[in-house]
């Protein structure tokens, strides 16, 4: 053997290492994901063990099966499919605008969403997921392209999508409040859903946003490899094949469906699309094709254990998912920052 095949032996190696560490890593995620969606089954008004869970999921014939089947398990699914929107969207938007606080809370995109459902909850009178979502998506998308463009476009900086991101959330919310305060029925209706909220899931609000999430799912799935290549910068990102537009349009595409329908089920839930993509980036690495996989996996474990955190905590009654994700995630998010020095 030559002296040059030695170190391309040992890459080799500590490539496949690396990439079977990881492997082990995704399955110890989906383990604790498994776990974390046993407990947000089990607790409630009346705690289940791990075996009337099982029992309940299964045997029409138990007592847990109507409980687990006509509350806790929609519930379950809602908050695994909005973690891992929120999740996803945070991660990509991070990846396109190479700026660390991307993330759709900071930048606006839930505000838009917000501020579309709270104005077809009093303008038209709109009272259900359908009615709501279409708004959201509409508002999610023009904030995403607002921001984009304000920041700066193809010369955005991390500082400039920031400022543009936090004007915007500002002013949107600032927005909601004020129509909201208008119309006292309004408030009844969406009360609930401006905490960020998973109480009032149910198997139809499931199915709605199956559709809407499958398509940002397989969106922001897609551009992994693209936005790679994009991270190198858009001269070199058409040297290697990749088209800087349609990356772009892919990804607005993307973070629209995931947040739009997010926020339009459950109301505007910060922290998680920011929090998750830099606590397993250290583990990944940049590479999308890794970070993805990660964020999709463990976002919807933070999301799911707030919520079981918030029915723990404020028992007999409970503390809404979005107040426990606010809470938690700043003080998170400045040790992550502080770690990262």
């Amino acid at each position: 053997m030559s002296t040059i095949d030695i170190p391309l032996e040992q890459g080799v190696r500590r490539k496949s290492r690396r990439t079977s560490v990881r492997l082990t890593g995704l399955v110890v995620a989906l383990a604790a994901l498994a776990a974390v969606a046993v407990l947000s089954i089990g607790f409630g008004a009346r705690f289940l063990s791990p075996a009337e869970v099982w029992s309940g999921l299964w045997d029409p014939t138990a007592q847990s099966y109507r409980i687990v089947h006509e509350m806790r398990l929609p519930r379950t699914l809602l908050g695994l499919m909005v973690g891992m929107a929120l999740g996803l969207a945070g991660a990509i938007m991070q990846a396109l605008t190479r700026n660390p606080l991307a993330d759709p809370g900071l930048l606006g995109i839930n505000a838009g969403a917000a501020a579309g459902v709270a104005s077809a909850a009093v303008f038209f009178g709109v009272g259900t997921f359908y009615g709501y979502v279409w708004f959201a998506l509409g508002g999610a998308a023009a904030v995403t392209a607002l921001v984009y463009a304000v920041g700066g476009g193809r010369s955005a900086t991390p500082a400039r999508l920031a400022l543009a991101g936090a004007a915007l959330n500002a002013t949107l919310y600032s927005y909601v409040s004020a129509i909201l305060l208008s119309d006292s029925q309004a408030i009844e209706k969406v009360k609930f859903w401006t905490a960020g909220s998973l109480a009032s899931a149910d198997f139809a609000t499931v199915q709605r946003l199956l559709p809407f999430f499958a398509g940002g799912l397989l969106a922001g799935l897609l551009v992994a490899r693209p936005l790679n290549a994009l991270s190198l910068g858009d001269d070199a990102a058409r040297a290697l094949g990749a088209r800087p537009s349609v990356i772009r349009g892919a990804v607005i595409v993307a973070v629209t469906l995931l947040c739009g329908g997010a926020t339009a089920a459950c109301g505007p839930i910060v922290f998680i699309g920011l929090l998750i993509p830099h606590m397993v980036r250290p583990f990944t690495g940049p590479d999308l094709r890794w970070l993805l996989p990660y964020t999709a996996i463990l976002a919807p474990v933070l999301l799911l254990g707030a919520d079981v955190l918030g029915r723990v905590l404020g028992s007999p009654g409970e503390l809404q998912v979005g107040t426990v994700t606010a809470v938690l995630g700043g003080p998170l998010f400045l040790y992550l920052v502080r770690a990262a020095k």
